[in-house]
């Protein structure tokens, strides 16, 4: 059959070629992948026309022609159109060829559902469609019935809502559980992580209690998870506060030779014109104060005496250990200092180099040219 979209010159009245398309606009990937999940969710109650969706509803309604009984729970039977259902799923064909009693009327059986789950799941077969009740009642029923007879298709549209809407702090371990039976691992690892960040509510739902009474091993598994992830959670943070801890030495350490050399408010060799006005360096206050405080302290020179005095002297002996130039450096004691570590024990130095190199670690792109560099300490 001849394709009535496509474009003929000879149709035109001017034989020129139609131009390219445009590009497509480029968007980030979380908005197509939102827009893809949004867009798959809202045709999964019309994957075709109208008129064809109550066809096939109608067919299935009505049942006429049927030549298979469905077997559900409770004594219920299902009508259904062994054509229909068998090029639906290969393994309901399979289950009908099976069956050799009648050969008009094949005979199934789909037990452990409820009859109504069986119900929308045949029909889904038929049409592909569904009532939004349907899916809020039996997605955990349609997800396993999906896997076991092999609908691909049934079993992406369960997983969507799942992800999307119905997953919840109530059922998240049942939907756990069957996402790990029915072979789901996006849905497995999205359940897994509200268990992990809600552990204190999922803990006391009725899923939970349930699975220690069935599924011990499974949760033991869960617990060992929530425990290591608390793990990494304050190693990161421990992580995180010594980071920020370095970054605040090597700023210390850059606003040193800033006061020292150039001078910032009441301290240095130049004297400021604006005294209020901000130099750049955030650690320069702190400094000062440290600074004013050492020159008119009167316990610096007792043992065990200031605390502050103390961390200052640790700063100078800090700078000193990172100045690529003492000669040169025209912060206070830096050549003493460098003349005190020859003395110092090899316990004591191993650990100022490895306080040197986390501080000079902080800033490994660039960095200062008064300090040394990260790669140049060693252990």
């Amino acid at each position: 059959m001849e394709n009535i979209n496509t474009y003929s010159p000879e149709c035109s009245p001017v034989n020129v070629s139609l131009p390219p398309p445009p590009p497509p606009v480029k968007s980030n990937c979380g908005t197509k992948l939102k827009k893809s999940t949004d867009m798959l969710l809202q045709k999964c109650n019309s994957f075709a026309s109208k008129a064809t969706r109550d066809s096939w509803d109608r067919m299935f309604d009505e049942a006429r022609g049927a030549d298979v009984l469905i077997h559900t729970d409770d004594n219920g039977l299902i009508y259904a159109h062994s054509n229909v259902i068998g090029m639906a799923s290969d393994v309901i064909r399979g289950m009908m060829k099976q069956d050799k009693k009648k050969p008009h009327r094949k005979s199934i059986s789909i037990l452990g559902v409820p009859h109504d789950a069986v119900r929308v799941f045949i029909r889904f077969l038929y049409s592909s469609c569904y009532e939004k009740q349907d899916m809020e009642d039996f997605a955990i029923h349609l997800l396993v019935l999906s896997h076991v007879y092999v609908v691909p298709h049934l079993k992406r549209v369960c997983e969507s809502h799942f992800e999307n809407t119905l997953l919840n702090k109530e059922n998240v371990i049942d939907v756990f559980q069957v996402a790990l039976l029915c072979d789901a691992p996006r849905l497995a690892l999205l359940c897994h992580r509200m268990i992990l960040n809600s552990f204190e509510e999922v803990s006391t739902s009725e899923g939970w209690q349930a699975m220690k009474q069935s599924h011990p091993s499974l949760q033991k598994e869960l617990l060992r998870s929530v425990s290591y992830e608390l793990n990494n959670l304050k190693q990161k943070s421990r992580k995180q506060k010594e980071i920020q801890t370095y970054t605040q030495l090597y700023d210390a350490m850059e606003a040193f030779v800033h006061i020292c050399r150039d001078g910032c408010r009441e301290i240095g060799p130049t004297k400021i014109e604006n005294p209020h006005a901000s130099c750049g360096f955030q650690a320069c206050d702190g400094l000062e104060q440290l600074l004013k405080h050492m020159a008119g302290c009167k316990l610096r020179s007792i043992p065990g005496g200031c605390s502050r005095c103390k961390r200052m002297w640790q700063l100078l002996e800090l700078h000193s250990r990172i100045c690529v130039d003492s000669e040169q450096c025209r912060v206070p004691l830096c050549s003493d200092f460098k003349e005190r570590m020859k003395k110092q024990s090899r316990k004591d130095e191993k650990r100022w180099k490895l306080l040197v190199k986390n501080v000079l670690s902080t800033k490994r792109i660039g960095g200062s040219p008064y300090f040394l560099q990260a790669i140049d300490v060693t252990l």
